[in-house]
């Protein structure tokens, strides 16, 4: 891949093979974050699981306690006193067959997030086979199948974000934005480590936390020393 030269000027502070501690690794992070827009401050950890494995998957859910800085827009596929509940709520767009006919006529796509009630699983389910490559496909476990769809508005516009493992045994989750500054980044950063943590699977053995790294949108990634 060829880089800019802000990337190669960023490179050039940064010791590819030291472990910086987190505060330190945040501070370079943001000073080496020189894209014109405010960009995007993302964790890459890897785990010593492996991800083929039933009983070695970690996927969670938390509200970072900053957010993300991301506005989402939010689609409640729910009927009834559920629907009126999720318009009051701030849900963006609320409504049942329309909608999932709407996504499979229209190929539509202008929302971040899927909240449905479980009783309405049945029809999204017909969409499936769309929704899940582009990690729309509502889940129990991220809590976007739920009766409280208030709680899932509430929590989704504060900053829930989903971890989850890819292929590679690797979690990529957002921790904010350039503009939220150091202190405010380390606070999402220790919660979300936390968390992965505590996710640990029992089936895991060896090493757990194997890698860490924060990089923003066009910056390239710093190694963390993760004392957890």
């Amino acid at each position: 891949m060829k880089h800019g030269k802000k990337y190669i000027d960023s490179v050039k502070n940064i010791e590819s093979a030291k472990l910086y501690e987190a505060d330190e690794a945040i501070s370079l992070m943001l000073d080496t974050a020189k894209a014109k827009f405010d960009e995007t401050v993302e964790l890459h950890v890897r785990l010593g699981v492996d991800p083929k494995q039933a009983d070695q998957q970690v996927r969670g859910v938390i509200v970072l306690p900053n957010g993300t800085g991301k506005s989402v827009r939010i689609l409640v596929i729910a009927k009834g006193e559920k629907a009126d509940l999720a318009k009051a709520a701030g849900a963006d767009f609320v409504g049942a067959e329309e909608m999932i006919q709407k996504i499979q006529t229209e190929n539509w796509f202008d929302y971040d997030v899927i909240i449905t009630t479980p009783d309405m699983m049945g029809l999204v389910g017909r969409i499936g086979k769309v929704l899940g490559p582009k990690g729309l496909m509502p889940n129990p476990k991220s809590g976007t199948v739920t009766m409280d769809v208030e709680k899932a508005i509430k929590d989704t516009k504060a900053g829930k974000v989903e971890y989850r493992l890819d292929k590679n045994a690797i979690i990529h989750c957002p921790i904010g934005k350039k503009s939220f500054g150091k202190d405010k980044i380390k606070e999402n950063y220790d919660a979300l480590m936390e968390a992965i943590v505590k996710a640990k699977p029992a089936a895991a053995k060896g090493l757990y936390i194997r890698s860490v790294s924060v990089a923003s949108t066009m910056g390239p990634g710093i190694k963390i020393n993760a004392k957890f």
